[in-house]
């Protein structure tokens, strides 16, 4: 059922004309993706829909009583609400709905037979199920969770930051569930955890919405169809992202023109993306198909689960490391390394050495340290203890207040300050136009100042402008924020090609498994990890670990178990403790291919006969029994150590 009807619409400010015979519809449960260059319409095209910007021409249809509401870039609540007042007060209609439930309930059990009454509640019940409002309170204490919103509950909104308050208006939003949902850019100020929930509320409640995003992980895992805003008019593909790159080549592919860039630039992304999705899926199969086993024979045999989590546990780390030296030039040496702020400790007994080339995201949750990190290593910060050991090399750093501009200057001045119209990127000497039209700026931009240029524009101005810098090392701090997808696919080419090293906060989970060989991993409580993997599958595993340890709590509470009484007073782990924790999954490891070696045998005649059945069956029973009691020790060591993290 149609909701929304757009009919030849056309949007013009002044002589600029941003859309021209424009028809979109929007359909219930339908999420639409809309996506395009920066300054293309999308925004326009949003507030149309909206209904707060009417278009020069063509004609607007909306449904009866459909209901939409937008999530705003800068939300204005009252200067006198507090965070779960202002989640209340927006949620006031669901809470006199549910009042209402009440007192007709209780009418209608007075008198069953009277028809008006029935009526009634049954209209009152079926706008709660719409909304899903009939555990409110519920709700609002989950998502206060989610959204790490918990802590400043009682604190004024006004009081927060632009992004803290931005969460508030979607958390009302998300509640409220209106029969048609706005949202532009929704994940900016969130962190991956935040962005994981959010999908899933938005998937498991059914909403129909019309969103601009630039996280393509994000766009992948909810849109139902994507909407391309492209020479002011409307292209539309159904489906996530990876189907948009698919028949966005095959459309190129059939107009039959000179797009050998773009359709280059599509087949690559999606082959990366087939491959990387591909090999996933191959590594997770078995771990999945291990999981549901579990999960079925978790009643039965609880050693099962340990046996996964020590496997979970030992994946997740298994890189965690370089065995040996590369030869290559040593950037960074960092030893225990310890920093704190108001209290609050952000990095504790951190070591690593980040060399020549290596790339590697900077990843966790909001305010665990991420950007505090990159400062210590410009030395713009000093660490409360530890050390940083910096070689010899150039650094280029871009941050998020793009310190490196000017608003005073024109971009022919930023980019060539000493007069002249060239610049050297990468060791190529390149006319200025030339290589700013490769970050979507028209010729006509180069006169104009940098003060005059949106945020988005400016992000790109100093991208591009970090790339004429000769520098051994990139330090970039969420990179890709207010960049559309178009350029942040130029910047992932610059990056790959890019020969020194780079470190870099991001929580854009495609950008990181694009770009990243290795992660440092913010987990808070100053505790960071290395890996080696994906950043998709390192969240994988880490959400499987979570279910894992909650079915083995459910299964605990039926099993009786004894259990070795802590030591509350004990501040680190013992020689032997260290040294488990060291040794045990290596052994485990060998162990387990010690057990499959057996079990092969015990299925291969040339084998059993030669050592004998018997034997070999005595063999395999007692390492799995040994193999049971060192996964176990290795569980337990490994709860310690996180006990006193």
């Amino acid at each position: 059922m149609a909701l929304i009807d757009l009919f030849d619409i056309k949007k013009q400010y002044d002589i600029k004309v941003l859309l021209k015979h424009v028809d979109f519809h929007l359909n219930e449960g339908e999420r639409i993706a809309v996506v395009g260059q920066n300054g293309c319409g999308k925004s326009t095209l949003m507030k149309i829909v909206l209904g707060t910007e009417e278009p020069t021409e063509g004609k607007r249809v909306v449904g009866n009583n459909i209901h939409i509401e937008m999530l705003a870039q800068q939300p204005h609540f009252s200067t006198t609400l507090n965070v779960r007042d202002a989640i209340l007060n927006e949620l006031s209609e669901l809470k006199e709905a549910q009042e209402k439930h009440s007192e007709l309930s209780s009418a209608v059990a007075q008198d069953f037979e009277n028809k008006d009454l029935l009526a009634k509640l049954e209209e009152v019940s079926a706008y709660l199920d719409h909304h899903n409002a009939w555990n409110l309170d519920d709700k609002i204490e989950r998502i206060l969770q989610e959204f790490k919103l918990k802590e400043y509950e009682d604190r004024l909104v006004i009081s927060l930051s632009g992004g803290e308050q931005r969460r508030v208006a979607l958390a009302s939003l998300v509640l409220k569930k209106p029969d048609v949902l706005l949202l532009d850019e929704p994940t900016n100020h969130l962190d991956v955890y935040m962005v994981e929930f959010l999908e899933e509320i938005l998937l498991k409640e059914k909403f129909t919405l019309l969103f601009i995003s630039h996280d393509r992980h994000f766009i992948d895992t909810i849109a139902t169809s994507v909407v391309e805003v492209e020479n002011q008019k409307l292209v539309s593909y159904k489906g996530g992202y990876r189907d948009y790159l698919h028949l966005k080549e095959e459309r190129m592919k059939s107009l039959a023109k000179t797009h050998d860039t773009l359709t280059k630039f599509l087949k690559r992304e999606e082959e990366w993306l087939g491959k990387s999705v591909r090999a996933r899926e191959k590594r997770n199969q078995g771990r999945k198909a291990r999981v549901f086993e579990l999960r079925e024979q978790a009643q039965k045999n609880p050693t099962l689960i340990r046996k996964m989590q020590v496997e979970l546990e030992r994946e997740k780390k298994s890189w965690k490391g370089e065995k040996t030296l590369s030869k290559r030039k040593m950037l960074f040496d960092v030893e225990n390394l310890r920093y704190s702020i108001a209290g609050k400790l952000l990095i504790e007994d951190f070591s690593t050495r980040i060399l020549q080339k290596d790339k590697i995201a900077i990843v966790g949750v909001n305010g665990a340290g991420k950007s505090t990190l990159l400062k210590l290593l410009l030395e713009r910060l000093k660490p409360d203890a530890g050390s940083i050991k910096k070689g010899e090399f150039s650094i280029g750093y871009f941050d998020q207040h793009r310190e490196m501009l000017d608003d005073e200057h024109t971009l022919i001045e930023t980019f060539c300050p000493d007069g002249g119209d060239h610049v050297d990127v990468q060791g190529a000497h390149m006319h200025v136009f030339a290589y700013l039209k490769t970050f979507l700026f028209p010729e006509e931009y180069m006169s104009k100042k940098v003060g005059q240029l949106s945020g988005g524009e400016k992000n790109r101005v100093a991208l591009a402008l970090l790339f004429t810098k000769n520098v051994e090392c990139l330090i970039l701090d969420e990179p890709t924020n207010d960049l559309d997808i178009q350029t942040i696919n130029i910047l992932e080419d610059k990056l790959i090609s890019f020969q020194g090293a780079l470190l870099f906060v991001s929580h854009d989970r495609y950008f990181i498994d694009k770009i990243a060989s290795k992660l440092f991993i913010f987990k808070g409580n100053g505790l960071v990890e290395e890996s080696y993997q994906s950043y998709t599958e390192y969240l994988e595993i880490e959400k499987e670990m979570k279910e894992l340890s909650a079915l083995a709590q459910e299964v605990q509470s039926t099993v009786k178990k004894e259990e070795k009484p802590k030591n509350k007073t004990q501040t680190k782990l013992s020689y032997k403790e260290q040294k488990d924790l060291d040794t045990l999954p290596d052994e485990i490891e060998a162990m387990e291919n010690e057990i499959e070696a057996l079990n092969h045998c015990l299925s291969d005649p040339k084998c059993y006969q030669k050592k004998g059945l018997t034997a070999i069956s005595e063999e395999l029973a007692i390492l799995e029994r040994v193999y049971e009691e060192k996964s176990d020790r290795y569980l337990e060591v490994l709860d310690i150590y996180e006990s006193l993290q």
